[in-house]
C-alpha cells in the first residue's frame, strides 16, 4: 500500500467519532516565553493519553475478522502498548503486549486496565522484537508495528488534517510544524497532512540529545539505529526508526533538532504553568526544543505536538518541583 494523503483521509474516515479531536492550544505567557505564536495540539488529552490511538485502531480496523479473532501484539515502552490494548478491546480482539521491566508504571496499569496482557522483557538482555516476533510465531498473533506500517502512519496523520482544520478556523499560517520524533510514524503522517495543503510550513522533528536516529537516516538514507538504553524520554526512546517512515519523511526538507532531559523538564514545567497541561517528558519534547531554540523560531508561527502525557506521578512531582 501507497502512504500518503489519500491514506491518511482514508484513515482519518474510519477513526471519525472513535477518537478525540484534541485542541489546538495557545498562551500568551507561553508566546511571551518562546518569542513566537506557539499552538500546541494537546494530543496529551487523547483517548489513552497519547496519539497512538490513532494509528492502532486505523490498523485493527484494517483486520480481517479472523485476525482480530486470533490476537494482536506490539511491543511497547508504553503509549503504543495502550493503545493497542483499547483498540483490541474496541474491536472485540485480544492484545498482548511486549513491555520493558522499567516501564512507567502508569503505562503497564494503562494496558492491564484496557485488558492486555503484559509480557515483560529485559532491555539489558533481550531485543524486545526478538521477544515480540516470537510470541507471533508462537500464538498465531498479528504484529501492530509501533510506526513502520503505512495503515499506523496513516492513522497519526489525521492528527495532521485537524491541525490544518483547526489553523483555518484561527485564521493562522504556519511557518513551523515541530514534532516528538520515535520510530518516526507521528512524524511522517503529520508532516505528510499539514504540507499537503501549507507546503511552505517548515518540519522539525524532535529527538533525544545523543541518540539522533532519524537525523542519521535522514543524512544516510538508510535505517540507522542507537543503543537501547533506558532514558527518561521514554516515548522516544526507539533505539531505530522505520524504513516507510524514512521513506517519508525524505520527501520533506525536515530538520532534526534534539532535546536534553533537562529542557523536557523545563518544556514539562512550561506546559502546566501557561497550559495547565499535563506532558510526559518525551511528550513535551517538541515544546522543549522550541523553548531551548528561542532564535531559531522567533517571531514565528509554529506548531507543536504535545505527544503524549502518561508520566508517573512521582516522576511529575519531581519535575514540577524543580
Amino acid at each position: 500500500m501507497d502512504f500518503g494523503i489519500d491514506t491518511i483521509r482514508t484513515a482519518a474516515e474510519r477513526l471519525h467519532g472513535r477518537v478525540r479531536v484534541t485542541p489546538l492550544l495557545s498562551s500568551p505567557m507561553l508566546d511571551e516565553l518562546t518569542g513566537a505564536q506557539v499552538l500546541v495540539k494537546a494530543e496529551s488529552l487523547q483517548l489513552t493519553g497519547s496519539f497512538k490511538i490513532r494509528g492502532a485502531l486505523d490498523t485493527l480496523l484494517s483486520l480481517t475478522a479472523a485476525e482480530r479473532d486470533a490476537g494482536v501484539l506490539a511491543f511497547s515502552t508504553g503509549n503504543h502498548g495502550q493503545a493497542v490494548a483499547a483498540s483490541a478491546q474496541m474491536t472485540g480482539a485480544r492484545a498482548t503486549i511486549v513491555m520493558p521491566q522499567d516501564a512507567p508504571r502508569i503505562k503497564v496499569e494503562g494496558v492491564r486496565w484496557w485488558g492486555g496482557e503484559v509480557v515483560f522483557y529485559d532491555p539489558s538482555t533481550q531485543d524486545r522484537e526478538d521477544v515480540g516476533h516470537g510470541l507471533v510465531a508462537e500464538r498465531g498473533l498479528t504484529l501492530v508495528h509501533p510506526y513502520d506500517d503505512v495503515r499506523v502512519m496513516s492513522g497519526q496523520g489525521s492528527v495532521g488534517l485537524e491541525v490544518i482544520d483547526q489553523l483555518r478556523e484561527g485564521g493562522h499560517s504556519p511557518d513551523a510544524i515541530v514534532l516528538p520524533c520515535s520510530g518516526g510514524g507521528l512524524a511522517s503522517g503529520t508532516i505528510e497532512a499539514v504540507r499537503s495543503t501549507h507546503p511552505a510550513v517548515t518540519p522539525f522533528v524532535v529527538e533525544r540529545d545523543g541518540y539522533p536516529k532519524m537525523a542519521r537516516s535522514l543524512a544516510s538514507g538508510r535505517v540507522e539505529t542507537v543503543p537501547a538504553v533506558p532514558v527518561f524520554l521514554d516515548a522516544i526512546g526507539s533505539p531505530t526508526v522505520g524504513q516507510h517512515t524514512l521513506a517519508a519523511l525524505s520527501r520533506h526538507p525536515v530538520t532534526p533538532l534534539t532535546v536534553t532531559d533537562d529542557d523536557a523538564r523545563v518544556a514539562m514545567r512550561a506546559a502546566f504553568r501557561t497550559l495547565k497541561l499535563v506532558l510526559e517528558p518525551g511528550g513535551s519534547a517538541a515544546l522543549a526544543a522550541v523553548l531551548a531554540q528561542r532564535e531559531r523560531f522567533a517571531g514565528q508561527t509554529v506548531v507543536v505536538v504535545a505527544s503524549g502525557g502518561n508520566v508517573d506521578a512521582s516522576v511529575y512531582a519531581e519535575v514540577l518541583a524543580g
